[in-house]
């Protein structure tokens, strides 16, 4: 799949560059060249500024790195939010579904960027993710820790098939797209018979 060009060019002349036009610079890099190739030098290349002329913007690599998660984690929230907005039950959650797989596949570098280890940062850092997720189960009226669990297992399935979708791992000839349709309905099916929604 081609590579997102959202972005590309420069990101702000030497006078106006600022820390959004940084981001946006380094997410053009991303998008162009994959995660590994997101270095200070790149960056500034791309901006048309030396090197240190970044520091006035960003402390260094790993809080830039903090920043571009915390874009595109932000987009990816953005996305579910407009999807599921008005829906509710199971058209709520597949719709979720579908619109995380989509931003994946729009975006297959930024996606890598993003952390799934433990931590409070990375529980930070996705946080508004998790509550759209949450809004989106809330309609079958979960008690709160079935709404955790249930939570975690919409994520796990939402994210193994974007990374292994997005890494090419699927490389059987049958439709990815009727699988996923599976994924969907074998998620909606599958909490009403876990938590007795409706019983």
């Amino acid at each position: 799949m081609p590579r997102s060009r959202t972005g590309t060019g420069k990101a702000g002349s030497r006078a106006g560059l600022s820390p959004a036009a940084v981001v946006d610079a380094a997410l053009a890099t991303v998008d162009e060249q994959g995660p590994a190739a997101l270095t200070l030098a790149a960056v500034a290349a791309r901006t048309g500024v030396a090197v240190p002329s970044l520091y006035k913007h960003v402390k260094g690599l790993p809080e830039l790195r903090l920043m571009l998660v915390k874009r595109v984690f932000g987009e990816l929230a953005e996305q579910l939010r407009d999807a599921a907005l008005g829906r509710s039950g199971d058209d709520a959650v597949a719709t979720v579904l579908h619109a995380y797989r989509d931003y994946a596949r729009a975006h297959p570098e930024r996606y890598a960027l993003l952390p799934q280890g433990a931590g409070p940062q990375a529980t930070e850092l996705g946080a508004e993710v998790v509550k759209v997720i949450f809004a989106a189960l809330r309609g079958y009226g979960l008690a709160d820790a079935d709404l955790v669990h249930a939570t975690r297992c919409l994520r796990a399935a939402a994210h193994g098939f974007a990374a292994l979708e997005t890494a090419g791992a699927f490389g059987l000839p049958d439709s990815v797209d009727t699988s996923h349709d599976h994924l969907v309905t074998t998620i909606t099916s599958g909490l009403a018979t876990a938590f007795r929604i409706g019983a």
